[in-house]
């Protein structure tokens, strides 16, 4: 079985496959090919989009569901997340989707299991499907992501998906521009500004990202309404420009993205969602049926 731990795991004409793949399940017809097969969810951090999503699309293909209740698993009884795995793996499943706090485990983890696993978010590495889904949408709008420019806004540094769309929406020819305070940008070649009105202006897209307090080792801003001040999208800051937006969730309202941007029509967060059931179907059918 393939594994999916990050998203150059696929060549360049795979990921054109899904994607055309996913949009041939967007009339809402679809076989149940993968009827039979087990998928198993492991999810060590909360999730609502993305668990969701994932079970959605396996269903909707035919697909048995089992999730592991981490709360209640041998985990908490000193068993290591490889022997967890292994003793899964041991149950003959087609799929296992890890999410864990800790970048790597999904890597690990897939030294040692006969099924695919898919990294549903580890650390702040890596979010394949997220990406994924995100080059969708934005081929959906504008029908080619080559010579877009897009700006990633927000806690760079800390987000596994920035990380993969970094990757995935260069290797598809979008420019990508990163805007956040100092202490949230990476060291990178790209293109780098701790001021979004830099670049209001030649965007296409706007891509918000949640401040991962989480994974900060001390406080960056005195409030998140400071942090807000300088970096909240919103009407101000992006007028009445001909530029979508996106975020993958979950958005703190007026922190990451404004009330009113919210319900406009250039914002894509639903599509967003709607658009993941869509990916990750093409991305289960891919690894365990084959395309």
């Amino acid at each position: 079985m393939r594994h999916l731990i990050r998203t150059d795991d696929f060549t360049t004409d795979e990921v054109k496959t899904i994607l055309a793949t996913a949009k041939s399940y967007s009339d809402g017809r679809f076989d149940r090919i993968l009827q039979d097969k087990i998928i198993i969810t492991l999810f060590f951090e909360n999730s609502t989009r993305t668990r969701s999503s994932f079970e959605i699309a396996a269903k909707r293909l035919g697909a048995e569901m089992v999730h592991l209740d981490v709360s209640k698993s041998s985990t908490k009884k000193g068993e290591t997340l490889v022997d967890t795995a292994m003793n899964l793996d041991a149950m003959g499943p087609h799929a296992i989707i890890v999410r864990h706090e800790n970048a790597g485990v999904p890597k690990i983890l897939s030294n040692h299991t006969r099924a695919s696993i898919i990294n549903a978010g580890d650390g702040a590495h890596a979010h394949p499907t997220q990406a994924l889904l995100d080059l969708y949408t934005l081929t959906e709008h504008f029908g080619d992501v080559k010579g877009k420019k897009i700006a990633i806004v927000g806690d760079i540094k800390n987000s596994r998906v920035a990380n993969s769309n970094m990757e995935l929406l260069t290797r598809f020819g979008a420019e990508v521009v990163l805007v956040g305070p100092p202490q949230f940008l990476p060291k990178t070649p790209l293109y780098t500004t701790n001021n979004i009105r830099d670049v209001i202006d030649s965007v296409d897209a706007i891509m918000s990202l949640r401040t991962q307090t989480e994974r900060h080792s001390s406080q960056n801003y005195a409030s998140l309404k400071d942090y807000a001040s300088d970096f909240c999208i919103t009407t101000e800051v992006l007028g009445d420009r001909d530029v979508i937006l996106l975020h993958p969730g979950p958005v703190h309202r007026n922190i990451d993205i404004c009330d009113a941007l919210l319900a406009d029509e250039r914002c894509k967060v639903l599509e967003q969602v709607s658009n993941g059931v869509l990916v990750r179907m093409a991305v289960l059918k891919q690894l365990i049926y084959g395309i």
